[in-house]
């Protein structure tokens, strides 16, 4: 087992000796142009090879709609460069929200979406040339809906691991098969607003054990959403069909789900039976299969369930959250999985387009290994997560300036993690101190007097 280490490289040189000694197949490229080439996404096209991925402030105002702050950060990310940006999670239903500010578009408050999306390309082509591709992601949270604020949890099935978790037993209820029948509206609802306003496409969210996530995994579950994996995809699968019969023939639709749970069978996804460190790619890569017969244009892996253990499954990282534990594993050896399973999806689709993930524990080298990917035929895109909190201009800066400004970088320092865990609203305490200094003191201070509370009640 590899040793964890922060990060410490002062040269390129020092990166290509450490992936040398771990002897992973993590390569580097310096010619940073192929950036440049336009993506073909089904009918559309992203002006470039770089995204910015999913990330949630959990500041939207109480009615789901775009505050001052989503508002600022989402200009942030279009004038950044990317071709193409991928909006945070958006429930379908407000018992499915995680939090109470997260993002929730409805037929009451659609034009302050389109009028965001309208401002946000008109601001990206005067600053670019171009505007981005927009897509939304659609989320249930299922055993992490918390739409006020306590939790209110709902669950495809009882996990002895995760159930404690969120503070219930064997005698809580699981959600019906006919609520989920019903839910499948909802996203059919979302995706056909999604059009309306502007966006380029929708995603169903099936990663980090949220609703979608938990039913593919559900195999103790009875009925027909549990059991079989026919069964078990069968809610993903119905609603990405019924959406692309809402939407139509030109409209994106994109998943970003698990590929590999890193939770013991039979409660893990992608997983092997007796060790749930061992990846079984047999489920995972049929269903890449099923979700692009079923409509599916664009896909985004993740893995890991970055509420329970491992989150450096999901995202390799310097420091954890408070209270979590320093990984067993180097965190290129974390990469280096994360790369591996997009490179499985690549070449398992047709046509659909895989956007690499994984990339911010590599600061400014990370652009060198995105184009080794891309230049090999592993991924179609790089997407850029929790960095583009610190550096919403890296996309430019690589276009441009052909580098990532090392002084601009995010640190991997969990803390805009630890935001979120604490109910507050996050961004980059570190780069983007002068607001999110005071909101990372003040969910702290917030969280400590639940938890003082608590034990006051015990």
């Amino acid at each position: 087992m590899s040793t964890f280490e922060k990060f410490n490289f002062r040269s390129l040189e020092e990166l290509k000796e450490k992936i040398k000694e771990l002897e992973i197949p993590l390569g580097l490229c310096e010619d940073l142009d192929i950036f440049k080439k336009p993506v073909q996404i089904h009918h559309k096209a992203s002006p470039n090879a770089l995204a910015v991925l999913p990330m949630e402030g959990c500041d939207s105002l109480p009615d789901g709609s775009p505050s001052d702050l989503v508002k600022r950060r989402y200009h942030r990310f279009y004038v950044g460069g990317a071709g193409l940006v991928w909006f945070e999670a958006n429930a379908v239903v407000p018992e499915g929200r995680a939090n109470p500010g997260q993002m929730m578009l409805t037929p009451d408050n659609k034009e302050a979406f389109r009028a965001l999306l309208a401002e946000l390309n008109e601001k990206a082509v005067a600053r670019n040339g171009y505007r981005p591709l927009s897509i939304l992601q659609l989320t249930h949270s299922g055993r992490y809906s918390r739409p006020v604020e306590e939790p209110a949890p709902m669950i495809a099935q009882h996990d002895p691991y995760l159930d404690p978790r969120v503070g219930i037993d064997e005698t809580y209820p699981v959600v019906t098969d006919e609520y989920l029948d019903n839910l499948k509206t909802y996203y059919v609802r979302a995706a056909r607003l999604a059009k309306e306003v502007g966006f380029d496409g929708v995603d169903v969210k099936a990663c980090h054990r949220y609703l979608v996530s938990e039913l593919l995994a559900s195999h103790t579950r009875g009925g027909k959403y549990g059991g079989s994996f026919e069964n078990r995809s069968r809610f993903l699968l119905d609603t990405i069909r019924e959406i692309r019969k809402a939407v139509g023939e030109d409209y994106i639709i994109a998943s970003r789900f698990n590929v590999f749970d890193a939770h013991p069978y039979p409660y893990g996804f992608g997983v092997d039976k007796k060790d749930a460190w061992v990846f079984d790619e047999t489920e995972p890569l049929k269903l890449v299969e099923l979700m692009e017969e079923a409509g599916v244009n664009l896909l985004s892996n993740s893995a890991g369930n970055p509420y329970f253990s491992h989150p450096e499954v999901t995202r390799p990282f310097d420091m954890p959250t408070l209270g979590g534990s320093v990984p067993d594993e180097h965190p290129l050896v974390s990469i280096d999985r994360l790369f591996r399973f997009s490179e499985k999806i690549h070449h398992r689709v047709k046509k659909a387009v895989v956007i690499g993930n994984g990339y911010s524990w590599l600061r400014q080298y990370a652009p060198y290994a995105g184009a080794y990917n891309l230049k090999e035929g592993r991924i179609h895109m790089v997407g850029m997560g929790r960095s583009s909190f610190a550096y919403p201009d890296a996309p430019r800066d690589i276009l441009l300036k052909g580098a990532m400004d090392p002084k601009a970088c995010c640190i991997a320092c969990s803390k805009c993690t630890q935001i979120m865990r604490d109910y507050g609203q996050t961004g980059c305490v570190i780069k983007d101190s002068a607001i999110y200094v005071p909101k990372y003191t003040e969910a702290r201070e917030r969280a400590k007097a639940r938890a003082a509370a608590k034990e006051g009640r015990a």
